[in-house]
């Protein structure tokens, strides 16, 4: 666990490390060295961005408590036949 976590890491930073100079230029100052390409047109693009953000973190919290704890009580469950 504690390899992959570094790797994960140290594959972050270079991608943070490797921005090219045109990419940091165009960003803004928030967005510097970790994203590429043109900056944000406007506003809404932020907007937008949040929102796929926030729908993203629910659906994986909501998948993650479903996978947890189901909640299927019903005798004839398609994983009762699994089960028993």
């Amino acid at each position: 666990m504690k390899k992959t976590i570094t790797f994960l890491f140290l594959l972050l930073i270079q991608l943070v490390a490797f921005a090219c100079p045109v990419c940091q230029r165009n960003q803004p100052k928030v967005l510097r060295g970790i994203v590429h390409g043109s900056g944000p047109d406007s506003n809404w693009d932020y907007v937008s961005i949040w929102i796929t953000i926030i729908i993203s973190v629910i659906a994986l919290c909501l998948s993650i408590k479903w996978l947890i704890k189901p909640g299927e009580k019903n005798s004839d469950h398609i994983k009762y036949s699994i089960l028993n």
